[in-house]
């Protein structure tokens, strides 16, 4: 068999899976976070953090709870790892540095999962799972509750309440990600993950010295690590170590989970507001793009238009043996059109407009289908943009789901799409322009600018991957990528929800004759063409500095 058949009969099978957990996930979301039903373990959480699950919130009371919370997962990861030289179960490692550990900490309450570290050289069992594994839990569940709230705002009327925060981020953990992650868990576990707690041992002797590897909960780490879409591997090697991802089975099974609950959103979204076609017409936007990418990346790795590549007869290095080109190439797009940052190859050796790919769909504000949460209020957005763009084309007042996208919707919008980009292009320049941080870059030219703009492009973005030529564990990378990933998580959500909050307190527009029928091919087009436009050319001078200067040369 073909690599090139090879690599299109596994995306066919993925998109069989996801096709089947669709319906069944999508609507058990739903009902998730519609009940009014408390578990017992639940109400057991909610007393222990003094929470009353059935008040009502308003944005800017669900916005200081998102930030509370996070700004208390920040300080305690913090700690954990200035600790960890007193710490049990550390392995014999130092406590962590101070940069490093406000950009660890920063890292996974914000869902990115940057790492400037080798994880088992670094961290022990105890902050490996008390501290990144829980984050890797509840930073999923914080932006599954924002798009949440945002649905509401679309679903209610004449009232400014978006549901509990605390109730959300509670069910999100308990009932959803959880439950798939052990099982996620017991999978990978049964195709040759590790999960144990054993020490630091040796596992032979190579070029005259020993080779020392520690154990850990990895296959528990590995699951929510693609469920959460949050990328932080247990090894430095991430996906690429046969400890987290043994075969190709368990290669594709990681992908199916990174996958898995963005797209479910989607029904989730439509059976909230009303229109299960709604929900199709945001699937089939994300799953055009989503393909269109995964094509275009094969293409670009299998025929290797470069001419070391010709001369060895492949893109093969920097990619694992036993999952080749076309595995790479699909772990490579879901992973940086979600926030996930996992990886199971090297992108900075992906050919030059491969390359470009990764950086593209991390740019186009991860939405294909984006992160836990994070895809689906990013895509919602992008919705508002574009019936903003018809109604322009047509002088008509826009309007999205019965709702009036007016002066205040429309800025809030803006402002979300133009936050990313800034923080981006910004932090890019002045780590080229000062005198030390280009040093830090592997490669000269094309390549080495690439590295930086890729780092700054995941964290802003809340990635996590990263082109892996880059020593990004300097004082200037950890405070400046520390920085990115807080304010492009956070301010991101100011906005959402302020935006959720003034569609709640709307009356509903009834549909007439000119009403932009945003469930048909036709809007869907439209949400497609603006993504690529509004969001995909800010970056392009960038690019052209970059990975296409690179790939066309």
């Amino acid at each position: 068999m073909s690599p090139v058949l090879a690599g299109a009969l596994q995306l066919l099978a993925l998109m069989a899976a996801l096709a089947l957990a669709y319906v069944p996930l999508g609507g058990y979301l739903a009902r998730v976070y519609s009940s009014d039903k408390h578990l017992r373990v639940e109400k057991w959480i909610y007393k222990g953090i003094g929470a009353d699950p059935d008040t009502q919130m308003r944005w800017p009371a669900y916005l200081r709870g998102v930030l509370a919370f996070s700004v208390a997962g920040v300080l305690f990861l913090y700690l954990l790892q200035r600790l960890q030289g007193v710490l049990p179960g550390s392995l014999g490692f130092a406590s962590v540095a101070p940069a490093q550990a406000f950009n660890t900490a920063a890292s996974f309450v914000t869902n990115t999962n940057w790492q400037s570290y080798a994880g088992e050289q670094t961290m022990g069992h105890v902050v490996q799972t008390a501290g990144l594994a829980v984050q890797n839990f509840v930073s999923a569940a914080v932006g599954i509750a924002v798009a949440v709230a945002l649905v509401r705002g679309f679903a209610r009327s004449r009232t400014g309440e978006l549901g509990n925060f605390w109730a959300d981020l509670v069910r999100g953990t308990v009932r959803v990600l959880v439950p798939l992650a052990a099982v996620a868990a017991v999978v990978l576990v049964a195709c040759g993950a590790i999960q144990n707690f054993s020490g630091i041992h040796e596992v032979g002797q190579f070029m005259g010295g020993s080779q020392q590897w520690n154990g850990g909960a990895v296959a528990s780490q590995e699951a929510i690590k693609e469920l959460g879409t949050n990328g932080g591997g247990y090894f430095n090697a991430n996906s690429a170590h046969p400890f987290e991802n043994p075969t190709p089975f368990t290669n594709l099974f990681e992908i199916f989970l990174i996958l898995v609950i963005p797209l479910a959103l989607t029904r989730t979204f439509g059976l909230l507001v009303g229109s299960v076609r709604q929900g199709y017409a945001i699937l089939a936007t994300m799953a055009t793009i989503w393909v269109g990418f995964t094509a275009l990346m094969m293409w670009a790795e299998f025929a290797h238009h470069e001419g070391a590549l010709q001369l060895a007869g492949g893109a093969m290095e920097g990619k694992e043996t036993r999952f080749g080109v076309g595995a790479s190439s699909v772990f490579a797009v879901a992973t940086t059109l979600t926030s996930t940052g996992a990886v199971d190859s090297f992108h900075s050796s992906f050919t030059g407009l491969g390359g470009g790919i990764t950086m593209l769909g991390m740019m186009l504000g991860e939405i294909a289908p984006g992160g836990t949460g994070s895809g689906l209020y990013g895509i919602l957005i992008m919705a508002v943009i574009a019936v903003f763009i018809a109604g322009l084309m047509v002088g008509r007042t826009p309007e999205y789901l019965g709702k009036k996208i007016g002066s205040r919707e429309i800025k809030l919008a803006a402002c979300y799409i133009l936050i990313t980009p800034a923080l981006v292009l910004v932090l890019t320049a002045l780590s080229v322009a000062l005198p030390t941080p280009p040093h830090s870059a592997l490669n000269p030219g094309a390549h080495g600018f690439s590295e930086i703009l890729y780092a700054f492009t995941s964290a802003a973005n809340n990635n996590g991957s990263a082109f892996a030529g880059l020593n990004a564990n300097t004082d200037w990378f950890n405070t400046t990528t520390g920085l990115a990933m807080l304010l492009g998580r956070f301010l991101p959500m100011v906005f959402v929800l302020a935006l959720a909050g003034s569609l709640a307190g709307q009356t509903p527009v009834p549909h007439t004759a000119g009403t932009l029928r945003t469930e048909k091919p036709l809007f869907t087009g439209l949400l497609v063409g603006a993504i690529l436009i509004v969001t995909g050319l800010t970056y392009f001078p960038a690019l052209a500095l970059g990975p296409l200067a690179e790939g066309l040369a």
